[in-house]
């Protein structure tokens, strides 16, 4: 299946919703078609939620929202067990995460414990509850959102569960003009309403398979690293990102390159994604905080520094044709 029809099918079905935010379109279906997870992080009514439920919609699958709280058990995310007199057996009955397109909204408020439970599903695509094993339909995807300036009453999450996140993005506020035409195109009806799917199940699996066969030269897989090693060598760093943060970064690539319509990844590709793969994993120094220096500035920085593959990648694209 053509992985650029395909993108182009979901992208312009999500567009009729989401206005003017064509790059945090993109990232999303990036995110889909790595069966990668996502988090969102900005301010309130700017339509995270929105866009979550249009992706499900346009790809006809399972939507579940889970509105995390600081109450909330990992029970009530996972699903619990229940006796059944009737039968004399115990019966499961599951929890939100039992889906396809999760939408864990503001999961900076929920606490550590009930954030963990998340870990095993993001991670493994399968969630245990009482010793038993339950297998996650695919294809599955975490969009989380989080405020970044309230901060009373939440608990930050930690490396661990930042780390399974394979990209970040901000929606940011829209423009006057696109302000305006929201406000027209909801004054009769919301455009989610009329949202039809545009992608079958089958075409999702098979455009998520060939994305794994675009090919990445040696040089591009040597620039990846070198990029995720610089970010964890800067002075300005206490912690830089993971060999994970090398993969997603390697997998977005390949996505964008068949979003595009090529075979194969550019340096171009892992340069326009490494701030969105890469930036949420490092963790930055008091001293550099202290000064407003942010992780995207640094890995920004990281990119400016590090240098780029030239006739050796041009060469070794030609013998791969």
């Amino acid at each position: 299946m053509d992985v650029k029809d395909f993108g182009e099918r979901v992208i312009s079905n999500l567009e009729k919703v989401i206005i003017g935010k064509r790059q945090s379109i993109d990232l999303i279906v990036i995110g889909l078609l790595c069966q990668g997870h996502v988090l969102i992080e900005d301010v309130p009514g700017v339509g995270k939620t929105i866009l979550a439920r249009s992706l499900a919609r346009s790809l006809d699958c399972v939507f579940n929202r889970i509105q995390f709280t600081p109450d909330m058990l990992p029970s009530d995310v996972t699903g619990v067990s229940i006796y059944n007199q009737k039968k004399n057996n115990f019966e499961f009955r599951p929890g939100p995460i039992i889906g396809q397109i999760i939408l864990a909204d503001e999961i900076n408020r929920a606490t550590p414990k009930t954030q963990a439970a998340l870990l095993e599903a993001m991670e493994e695509r399968q969630v245990t509850v009482d010793g038993e094993t339950h297998i996650l339909s695919q294809p599955f995807m975490v969009l989380a959102t989080q405020n970044p300036i309230e901060y009373e009453g939440t608990f930050p999450l930690p490396e661990a569960q930042l780390d399974r996140f394979q990209l970040r993005l901000r929606l940011g506020y829209p423009t006057m003009s696109e302000e305006i035409r929201v406000l027209e195109d909801q004054q009769i009806r919301h455009p989610l309403d009329a949202l039809k799917p545009v992608v079958k199940l089958k075409e999702i699996l098979q455009a998520i398979e060939n994305v794994k066969r675009v090919f990445i030269a040696p040089e591009v897989k040597r620039y990846v690293v070198q990029l995720t090693a610089h970010t964890r060598q800067s002075a300005d760093v206490y912690l830089g990102a993971s060999p994970r943060g090398s993969l997603s970064l390697a997998r977005a690539g390949q996505a964008r390159a068949a979003l595009l319509g090529r075979d194969y990844v550019l340096p171009d590709d892992i340069q326009a994604l490494a701030v969105s793969v890469l930036a949420h994993r490092v963790i930055v120094s008091p001293a550099a905080r202290l000064r407003d220096l942010s992780s995207e500035r640094i890995v920004q920085e990281v990119i400016e520094a590090t240098p780029v593959p030239g006739g050796e990648f041009a060469s070794a694209q030609k013998k791969s044709k």
